[in-house]
């Protein structure tokens, strides 16, 4: 059986529980509290030397660490990658930008409130102004849209709700961003959230 190696309160471990789920593959979860150092153990570092969550042990044995990488092979062959060559490679455009440009303000920024106890008025300025942008973006390209790459849902959707959802903790206002609530609400809804 698969078994995913994560933390509940990481939104890189959570998208890749919500694509297991939604494919309806089974899996073991086993929860690995970062906090706490479980990610640096020597039996966690040989399933994964990055030290970092996600990772999995697929059915086979092998281990697979990075959360969008982890995802692309759960979905391999699923509704969840756009069979269209143009609407897949949109799908990657945003699960690269989401990893350069999204991950790296959104969810550093809910990290050092919720988790570090820092004030979000004492938050770096750059960092918050690249999450704002992001967000921004975001809430642009879903104007008239319902899912980011293509018709349905993909991997792109799943991979940005994860910190969005949660980017209030981070400080960030998501009144300010409409088009982006609505896409949260009907992505969390296709996922059964």
């Amino acid at each position: 059986m698969l078994r995913i190696y994560g933390d509940s309160n990481s939104g890189n471990c959570l998208k890749v529980k919500w694509v297991a789920e939604k494919l309806g593959r089974p899996f073991e979860w086993v929860e690995i509290d970062i906090m706490k150092g479980e990610s640096r153990t020597p039996e966690y570092l040989a399933i994964n030397p990055w030290g970092q969550v996600p990772a999995v042990v697929l059915e086979d044995g092998r281990p697979l660490a990075q959360s969008n990488a982890i995802m692309l092979h759960l979905a391999e062959g699923s509704d969840l990658i756009p069979a269209d060559a143009y609407q897949r490679a949109q799908m990657f455009e945003w699960l690269f930008w989401e990893q350069y440009s999204h991950e790296p303000t959104i969810a550093v920024a809910r990290f050092r409130v919720r988790y570090q106890g820092q004030a979000v008025a004492d938050l770096d300025p750059t960092l918050v102004a690249k999450g704002a942008a992001a967000l921004k973006r975001m809430d642009d390209h879903l104007a008239g849209r319902a899912f980011l790459a293509g018709g349905a849902l993909s991997l792109a959707d799943i991979a940005l709700v994860a910190y969005t959802r949660m980017a209030d903790e981070g400080g960030f206002d998501l009144s300010l961003y409409p088009n982006v609530q609505r896409w949260i609400g009907g992505v969390e809804r296709a996922l059964g959230l």
